[in-house]
């Protein structure tokens, strides 16, 4: 399995910004996708998961209402469209993969792509 993330960078709070992750050496239906995000000095936590098949989603409070998890199975790529950006969301965002249903504990997650960073700030 590869995850590939990109689409990072620097936005003003209050912007928006639309991360992309590409996968790829499997099929994943009955699999979940999934964002993670690990700022300065803090473990990584979930941020947002989709179900591959039914499109399922589930989020964390902190974005919910303001980030979208969304995905085209025909490009085999999820996105994270993230709005209404704060300075607390700056950390590097990560796409990881696995069966469906798994937790929000990002130890439970076994595969991962790359880190890309966000920056909120002014």
């Amino acid at each position: 399995v590869q995850l590939q993330a990109c689409g990072g960078g620097l936005v003003r709070p209050g912007g928006s910004l639309r991360l992309s992750c590409a996968a790829s050496g499997r099929t994943f239906n009955g699999y979940d996708m999934a964002w993670f995000r690990q700022a300065p000095g803090k473990e990584r936590e979930f941020v947002a998961a989709i179900r591959w098949n039914i499109g399922y989603t589930r989020y964390s409070d902190s974005v919910k209402d303001r980030f979208t998890i969304s995905r085209d199975s025909a490009k085999s790529t999820v996105y994270l469209q993230m709005g209404t950006l704060k300075p607390e969301d700056t950390a590097v965002y990560y796409c990881a993969t696995d069966r469906a249903g798994t937790s929000r504990s990002w130890t439970a997650w076994d595969y991962w792509g790359r880190g890309t960073l966000v920056t909120v700030s002014s």
